[in-house]
């Protein structure tokens, strides 16, 4: 009986940091900017790989979105990401999205 009684005890200390944890985490998630980001490097892979984006322009691409990367890193960085750090990725997001457009679009082709 007393072990079992230990085993809840440690279960419910263990579930507590646990839940704790997760709390301390959950002002940085931002689901919609990360897939966002994946969705926009496989726009480029893509675009890459069907020739219709240069390596010039692929450079330029990639770089702006690691610039953004960094971005959401430092704004993460303090444990919270508030609305306004979340509309400035979002804008971050929206000029790249014209720029891969642009890019893929633009009768420029690698042969």
């Amino acid at each position: 009986m007393r072990k079992l009684i230990n085993a809840l005890m440690a279960g419910l200390i263990v579930g507590g940091l646990l839940l704790v944890s997760v709390q301390a985490f959950a002002g940085t998630c931002a689901p919609r900017v990360d897939c966002r980001q994946a969705y926009q490097q496989g726009r480029i892979y893509q675009g890459i790989n069907s020739g219709q984006v240069t390596p010039r322009e692929s450079y330029r691409l990639e770089r702006q979105q690691a610039r953004i990367r960094g971005a959401e890193a430092l704004m993460k960085a303090d444990g919270r990401l508030t609305r306004r750090e979340r509309a400035r990725l979002h804008a971050m997001q929206d000029r790249s999205s014209a720029n891969i457009c642009r890019a893929k679009h633009n009768n420029r082709r690698v042969y």
